[in-house]
């Protein structure tokens, strides 16, 4: 998966499928972001390009319990592809970054 409009559109609506409101607003967010979790809203510096915006939510969604029962079945199926790309890349990093013995 690429990082696209249409990456950034399908996060957006896992958080709305879930509760979640996303906003992009200015702020001095250290992380790029704020989320306020008992209201259920992500704030996400407004500034950022489509790249910043979809990590800021793939960080936020790793850091929140998703229920995949809330899910359309399209979103279930975005999210499973989406926590797949994702870990195979961290592992691919972690490969990288291991040095040679």
């Amino acid at each position: 998966m690429r990082y696209t409009k249409t990456t950034l559109q399908h996060l957006e609506t896992i958080m709305e499928e879930i509760g979640y409101t996303v906003r992009y607003e200015k702020g001095s967010f250290n992380s790029g972001y704020c989320l306020v979790e008992q209201k259920k809203i992500a704030v996400i510096n407004k500034f950022f390009d489509t790249e910043g915006r979809i990590n800021s939510l793939n960080d936020i969604m790793a850091s929140i319990e998703i229920d995949e029962t809330l899910l359309s079945d399209p979103m279930q199926k975005f999210l499973y592809r989406w926590r797949k790309r994702t870990a195979d890349q961290n592992e691919l990093s972690e490969q990288v970054d291991t040095p040679l013995s």
